[in-house]
């Protein structure tokens, strides 16, 4: 048996040696890697908004996000830990969360925001830090306007509010017959992004705006600008795609001024969830709402609204939860595709290989539809309904 002994010693020596002499992995990418050793979980950020009148919206999504990160379980080997940010549905709020985001350099990537007002400074902290970000709510047509408010690193999997604006338009116009419409917005990149692409799309139908203007974040009393648009037309049509706290204020207010009276109201996906319902009480029944359509179908969403309400005791409380699946999927599938992983199990991801991979993704099949990205981070497959406040409910009446 000792005949053996001196070769064995040998093998692992030489074993030793080979090992220490590996080359060591050197980051090239140009904007720098994450690296995550054996044992350490790969961590990512959201940053939706979770308190607040807006809260449906940004939990709903965080939700999304969540049953994302259960059903993948690992990315290659690691677990995933998720660290969860406000973005306050302001623009304040998304500066915050982005700055205290980019301090931390073991999080490779950030689904958010929930609200284009805090998408706008947030992409430009992200942008700057070489990291990226992919919004499953934003929909301001500015955001994905190089021209505009986008920045490199921005993405979003929600439609963009060219197309929303566009099938409001249609929908009143055509399918309500209305030809005098107003619309009032908060001074959001998403309202009033919005409110624009309907005005104009309702006048390129042959419709007339009768005015178009705004409300104050935060004001409570709309009446002067209510009786304003009165006194202008008064509109058939009154679109307002505001949040849920202004949204409650326009939508009671409305029945109280002169005018007014038999004008249809109509507002957006910023009020679509159950504390939008209690915000327009009684004076909502009947009112129109544009979002995207959730018709949804298949296996993946049967599971995934199985894990909602196992998980959180309801099912969906608002309108964006499958676009944050789709986005935390997205960006899992492209760091199991461009991380590099060492024997040990340490990997390590491009900042810049991971933002490729985002931009190229095609045919992307999500629960919201086959997703394919444009260079400044489209990458919906857009589809818009029109919901009616039926007895508490949003029923889904159009296409």
């Amino acid at each position: 048996m000792k005949r053996f002994l001196i070769p064995i010693f040998i093998i692992l020596l030489a074993g030793l040696i080979l090992g220490a002499c590996a080359p060591k992995y050197e980051c090239t990418d140009p904007l720098g890697c994450v690296t995550y050793a054996p044992g350490e979980p790969v961590r990512i950020a959201s940053a939706l908004v979770i308190s607040g009148p807006n809260t449906d919206l940004g939990v709903d999504s965080q939700h999304g996000v969540e049953i994302a990160m259960q059903f993948r379980g690992q990315l290659l080997g690691h677990d995933i830990e998720l660290q969860a940010e406000d973005d306050g549905c302001s623009a304040e709020g998304g500066q915050t969360a982005g700055q205290k985001i980019v301090s931390d350099p073991t999080i490779v990537a950030v689904v958010g925001t929930s609200c284009s007002g805090a998408g706008v400074p947030m992409s430009e902290v992200i942008s700057e830090a070489g990291y990226v970000m992919v919004s499953p709510s934003n929909t301001a047509p500015s955001l994905t306007n190089p021209d505009e408010a986008w920045k490199p690193g921005y993405l979003r999997t929600a439609h963009n509010d060219k197309v929303q604006g566009k099938a409001m338009a249609d929908f009143a116009y055509n399918e309500l017959g209305v030809r005098k419409a107003a619309a009032i917005h908060d001074g959001d990149p998403y309202t009033e992004g919005l409110a624009k692409v309907f005005a104009d799309s309702f006048e390129d139908l042959g419709g007339e705006i009768v005015m178009f203007t705004a409300v104050n974040k935060g004001d409570s009393d709309m009446r002067p600008v209510l009786a304003a648009v009165a006194a202008a037309g008064p509109p058939e049509f009154l679109y307002y795609p505001v949040f849920t706290a202004e949204g409650g204020f326009l939508t009671k207010q409305a029945k109280e001024v002169a005018g007014l009276e038999n004008t249809i109201l109509a507002a957006a996906d910023g009020m679509i969830s159950d504390a939008a319902i209690k915000a327009v009480g009684d004076a909502g029944e009947g009112m129109y709402f544009s979002g995207p359509d959730l018709s949804f179908s298949g296996d993946i969403y049967d599971k995934f609204l199985d894990a909602y309400e196992t998980n959180y005791g309801s099912m969906p409380i608002s309108v964006f939860h499958a676009h944050a699946f789709d986005a935390a999927n997205m960006i899992f599938d492209c760091i199991e595709e461009i991380a590099t992983q060492d024997k040990d199990g340490t990997i390590h991801i491009g900042r810049q290989a991971l933002r490729t991979c985002l931009y190229n993704t095609k045919d992307f099949q999500g629960i919201t539809g086959t997703l394919t990205c444009n260079q400044y981070g489209d990458c919906a497959d857009p589809k818009i309904s029109v919901s009616q406040l039926q007895n508490g409910a949003y029923v889904r009446i159009w296409p």
